[in-house]
């Protein structure tokens, strides 16, 4: 009887490896690599684009602003938010178009401000919110934007001439390299609230009137004038041989600005930045540095604060020297 064959009661003997099948066999063993990571999955732009739109209603925090290029001078402006839009809008800022998103959850200040558009003209235009999202280069829309022109800048000279025209002595706010636009549209604020006449910036360094701004002013760069002068010191050496005088705002000043004793007068108020204050050849043109009293714990204030103190104490000299 053959040994090893079926009944014989000896186990049979394993197959081996048939011929070709080791390749097979390895690739088994290999895996599949390593388990990709969220943003390659297909679920994962739905639901990231759920949170950011819930993130949105919810009036969250900014989104990370996309690289930007250099910005033509004559390139539009976009104010993002349901709010800011609809302040600007109600200001009669110039604008040429409204974007509202498609499938938008309407409320009161939609309806207003597509109300408003309609009644001024103002182009109508549905988009996806990817469209807004670079629009407003990241910042939290809601849903909304106002495209406004480029802005029209005055010529520096032009601001004593609103002065004359009203019959009051100039009060004209110059910025010596305040960069964020906020700080602009905050001082913007400030100055319309106490009377001012306009705005000074430098064309170089220095914020401008961007959207940023717009919506920080809640409106006033409307009716406030803002000129742009290519050399800043240069400008303010003219303004003094016009007759007026210059107070620098400086946390290093050696005068209070409620002593200062020019507060009546034709008037320019120069704020310099947060950290580096007036520069050197802008505080050689200052007839007066005055600083803003504060606790010493308090080691300074932004820009648009200074501002609005430093021309509250403006505003408070005059009326008091009216009433005398």
């Amino acid at each position: 009887m053959a040994a090893g064959g079926r009944g014989s009661g000896r186990p049979a003997k394993k197959k081996g490896p048939s011929k070709g099948t080791g390749g097979q066999r390895r690739r088994s063993l290999e895996g599949r690599g390593a388990t990709p990571p969220a943003e390659m999955r297909h679920w994962y732009k739905d639901k990231a684009r759920a949170e950011r739109v819930a993130r949105e209603e919810r009036g969250g925090g900014r989104r990370a602003a996309p690289t930007k290029g250099r910005r033509s001078e004559d390139a539009p402006e976009y104010i993002g938010g349901r709010n800011p839009v609809l302040e600007a809008l109600q200001a009669d800022v110039p604008a040429n178009a409204l974007y509202v998103a498609q499938r938008i959850d309407n409320d009161d200040r939609v309806r207003d401000s597509i109300k408003i558009a309609a009644e001024r003209g103002i182009a109508l235009l549905e988009v996806t919110r990817d469209k807004l999202d670079r629009l407003t280069e990241g910042a939290v829309h809601q849903g909304v934007a106002l495209q406004i022109p480029a802005y029209d800048y005055a010529h520096p000279s032009e601001l004593v001439d609103i002065a004359h025209d009203a019959a009051e002595p100039p009060l004209i706010v110059a910025l010596d390299s305040v960069t964020d636009p906020r700080n602009l549209g905050a001082i913007a604020r400030s100055a319309t609230a106490f009377g001012a006449h306009g705005l000074l910036i430098p064309s170089r360094r220095s914020a401008g009137v961007t959207g940023g701004a717009w919506k920080t002013s809640a409106g006033t760069l409307a009716t406030l004038r803002v000129a742009r002068a290519a050399n800043l010191t240069a400008a303010l050496r003219d303004y003094r041989d016009a007759g007026l005088f210059v107070v620098g705002l400086d946390g290093a000043g050696d005068t209070d600005i409620g002593d200062a004793q020019l507060l009546t007068e034709p008037l320019v108020v120069v704020v310099g930045s947060e950290g580096k204050g007036l520069s050197r050849l802008v505080r050689e043109q200052c007839d007066v540095v005055t600083r803003i009293p504060m606790h010493a714990s308090a080691e300074s204030l932004n820009a648009g604060v200074a501002a609005g103190v430093a021309l509250y104490e403006v505003a408070r000299h005059r009326r008091r020297q009216r009433l005398h």
